[in-house]
């Protein structure tokens, strides 16, 4: 559908412009019109190159931002077509307008704000529209969408403080290992060269780095187009059903980063499901969308199986605890939970301890591989100039024993 970029002058006499999709000017204009705005101006909006596996997305930033505004306006008492017009005519990214027009329509012809939403799964997961849902069934839709946004911010806040932690670790491997090949591709083999008019046999050291050198110059293409099969070929395999289980399992075994992305998933199963609880989404819903938002095959399984024993009739802790894949603590606790009645805020302190055990988890893992590389590194291009200098040493101590 065409996007037309529009000019116009409201009711009061101020000045007023946007963007509409559309299938015609004259539909424009009668949209504006129905919103009491005289167009003044109406013409087709450029098109813009977009690369197709980068249009569409929002981060979850620009979507907790939304929401947190539309929470507000909402709560101030403005109508949910304002709200959306508003929201639609602020926001940065095309593809999102886009989506808000299309919301837009969607909600004038009749459907609820939840079926609109439920259209766009690409920007607004089952956790959103379902929450949504319960909030305009239970007439709290600003209270929902303040909690939403609260999840969103936080989700966002764990993200960025990983990747954040992770930048400088990476950059230094990276770098690290563009230097050895550098070493083992140009540097070496000048030495290589000047080694073959010194007859003899060449110290062992010396023999193994050029060996490396050799094997990397004729084979680096190869390991390159390797590793980025070796990469598609785990994303592909990840698709399926096993082979993410696989995969996951192997991952939460590792000894450091196993931990650490088990951390981090159970504090986003407590998080998603204590603000489901707290919308008012039923128990068994909240479980199956829980476990689509734990980002680990195991333990969205894990969840699954609890939520069918759950479905029989057992308390929500018991099921957690035969499982084997939520610490004892957590079980404990969501419990406690059960018994006081208020299980959603429970769980919300289970999720802000493990946000606080990720963070640490994070701090003190970067802290460890900083001196690490640096010693590996260090290790590694001195051993190779040692090996390098040794047969220099030894031609040295032959001329001055002649």
């Amino acid at each position: 559908m065409p996007v037309y970029m529009w000019k116009g002058r409201t009711s009061s006499g101020l000045s007023a412009n946007g963007e509409l999709a559309a299938e015609s000017e004259t539909e424009v204009i009668a949209h504006l019109r129905a919103r009491k705005i005289i167009p003044t101006s109406v013409r087709p909006k450029s098109k813009q190159i977009s690369i197709p596996f980068l249009s569409g997305r929002i981060s979850t930033k620009e979507l907790a931002v939304f929401t947190r505004q539309f929470a507000t306006m909402i709560n101030s008492g403005l109508p949910l077509m304002q709200c959306l017009d508003i929201q639609s005519q602020q926001v940065e990214s095309s593809s999102f307008k886009k989506v808000l027009w299309e919301v837009m329509e969607d909600v004038e012809g009749g459907s609820t704000l939840a079926e609109a939403l439920r259209k766009h799964k690409s920007i607004f997961s089952d956790l959103y529209v379902n929450m949504v849902a319960a909030g305009e069934s239970g007439g709290a839709l600003d209270v929902v969408l303040g909690r939403l946004s609260t999840y969103l911010e936080k989700s966002a806040a764990l993200a960025r403080k990983i990747k954040g932690a992770m930048i400088y670790p990476s950059l230094i491997i990276g770098i690290s290992i563009l230097a050895i090949i550098v070493l083992l591709v140009f540097v070496i083999p000048v030495f290589a060269t000047m080694f073959e008019n010194f007859g003899g046999q060449l110290p062992l050291p010396t023999r193994i780095v050029l060996g490396l050198s050799t094997l990397v110059k004729k084979y680096l293409i190869f390991a390159v187009l390797g590793f980025v099969a070796a990469v598609f070929a785990i994303r592909y395999i990840r698709k399926s059903s096993n082979g993410k289980s696989v995969i996951d399992g192997l991952v939460l075994k590792l000894p450091i980063v196993g931990d650490l992305v088990r951390k981090q998933a159970i504090a986003r199963f407590s998080r998603t499901l204590s603000t489901l609880l707290s919308s008012g989404v039923p128990i068994l819903d909240a479980l199956e969308i829980t476990s689509k938002t734990s980002g680990n095959k195991i333990i969205e399984d894990s969840i699954l199986s609890a939520r069918v024993s759950i479905s029989e009739g057992e308390t929500i802790a018991e099921p957690l605890k035969q499982v084997g894949a939520f610490p004892p603590m957590v079980t404990q606790m969501i419990a406690i939970g059960e018994a006081a009645g208020n299980l959603d805020e429970m769980l919300n302190k289970v999720a802000d301890f493990y946000d606080s055990e990720v963070d640490a988890a994070v701090e003190n893992l970067t802290s460890a591989m900083e001196p690490i590389i640096i010693v590996v590194l260090g290790v590694f291009v001195g051993g190779m100039m040692v090996a390098m200098y040794l047969p220099i040493f030894k031609f040295v101590t032959l001329i001055r024993g002649d």
